[in-house]
């Protein structure tokens, strides 16, 4: 790989790993202000909106200018989102609830996530032949996993009595710090993250495509992305490819969800804690990423479908443990399993939709299916919690829900082979 890439995998490590500091600090914010448990899954989906609600312009805007540009003034608007929420007491509404501002903060943040992830998707497919995309997958896929286990486990530290203790006694001579709580001392270290993150930008090699401004009429681009999602979707392997990375993504962050929950129910953990379990079963994605980018060619991406099937069935097992022992192994295999089938898929959805629509474009069709798909799964974790329904029920009805739809996934593979050839994929396109 050339010497850019790793600045690419660079910035993104760093961005993504505040992203999920980030989210730690939000929920020990919400748990300090004696927010309802329902409301910590409505975090994500705030963060996610987003990404729904902004595909139609993030997609052409990642088109427009030099990606590592691109990524420097998103990763800016994270930290704009990340300052929001440090600052939270000075910008609380008359009448509203204390947390308003942030998931309000939170929202900002994921507007950044949204405009940043096309272009860091999209780079790939600019700068590398197209023979190496998956295992430029495996390694994205496998940096931002590690990404997720470091800033997961770094933020439930920073929150920790032991190092939040030692944070707040830090004393500036002649400066009010403003930090108050372990969250907030918490959030004021992520956003020096976020400033590593932006220098790596910065050095971002400019891949030589040519860029076009983007049509400022909404109507037209709205139009545009239109097009874009029914050109993807009516493309043979593009809508296998895609449906199954809409369904992962959302079934991704609601199991994130899940394993807190049901981490502090089997096992008595309290959030820091819980956290060491959501960085396992990462551990096993990035192993399943790795092996999936040594093993799968780009055209044999589709035969792993029926690994997601197993996955689904095995998230069941959850319910019957309530050892430590028995639990990492088997997040573990869940994450190995989810790893191993959403990384060749992803990289026939980024081929696929480059040579249908252009990277940026493509990126933001992705982002917004996969993201619509976290707002409704996530949505209906948060109306399960507020109902009181047990997490056992809540398990067992996502498992069966995940193995049933890739089930369907591989069922209209089987009968788009059936009714005529599928798109050609170079004969090159391995590893």
């Amino acid at each position: 790989m050339p010497f850019g890439f790793y600045i690419i995998m660079a910035a993104q490590f760093f961005s993504s790993l505040a992203d999920n500091a980030l989210l730690v600090a939000a929920i020990a914010l919400l748990m300090q202000m004696d927010s309802p448990d329902w409301m910590t899954p409505l975090l994500k989906f705030f963060f996610t909106v987003s990404y729904v609600a902004f595909a139609a312009f993030v997609g052409a805007f990642a088109d427009s200018m030099p990606k590592g540009r691109v990524m420097f003034i998103t990763n800016s608007i994270k930290v704009v989102g990340c300052l929001l929420m440090f600052f939270h007491e000075l910008w609380e509404i008359p009448g509203a609830p204390d947390y308003l501002p942030i998931l309000l903060a939170y929202t900002v943040v994921g507007l950044g996530a949204a405009a940043y992830s096309p272009a860091k998707y999209g780079i790939l497919t600019e700068y590398l032949p197209h023979h190496k995309l998956v295992v430029a997958n495996g390694w994205i896929e496998g940096l931002t996993v590690s990404s997720i286990i470091f800033g997961t486990l770094l933020g439930g530290v920073l929150i920790s009595a032991t190092v939040s203790a030692k944070l707040l006694s830090i004393d500036l001579p002649h400066f009010d710090t403003g930090v108050d709580t372990p969250a907030e001392a918490a959030i004021a270290i992520i956003m020096l993250f976020y400033g590593v993150a932006a220098i790596f930008n910065l050095y971002i090699p400019d891949t030589g495509v040519d860029h076009r401004a983007p049509n400022k009429n909404p109507i037209y681009l709205i139009r545009e992305f239109a097009h874009c999602v029914k050109l993807l979707w009516s493309d043979k392997l593009g809508q296998i490819s895609l449906a199954t990375t809409t369904l992962f993504w959302g079934a991704g962050a609601t199991l994130q969800f899940i394993v807190l929950k049901w981490a502090e129910v089997a096992l008595g953990y309290t959030l820091s804690k819980a956290t060491l379990l959501q960085g396992i079963c990462a551990v096993g994605i990035a192993a399943g990423s790795v092996i999936a980018a040594k093993m799968v060619p780009l055209n044999r991406a589709v035969n792993v479908v029926p690994v997601g099937i197993a996955m689904g069935l095995i998230v069941i097992i959850m319910n019957f443990v309530s050892s430590i022992a028995v639990a990492i192994p088997l997040l573990i295999i869940i994450g190995g399993l989810a790893g191993f089938f959403v990384v060749p898929m992803n990289a026939l959805l980024q081929h696929r939709g480059h040579i249908l629509m252009g990277a940026g474009h493509s990126i933001a069709v992705q982002n917004f299916n996969e993201n619509l798909s976290i707002l409704a799964m996530l949505g209906l974790y948060a109306l399960l919690i507020k109902l009181d329904l047990s997490i056992y029920w809540v398990i067992t009805m996502f498992g069966l829900f995940v193995s049933a739809s890739m089930a369907l996934v591989r069922k209209r593979h089987l009968h788009n082979l059936a009714t005529g050839p599928l798109p050609a994929i170079p004969a090159d396109a391995k590893h």
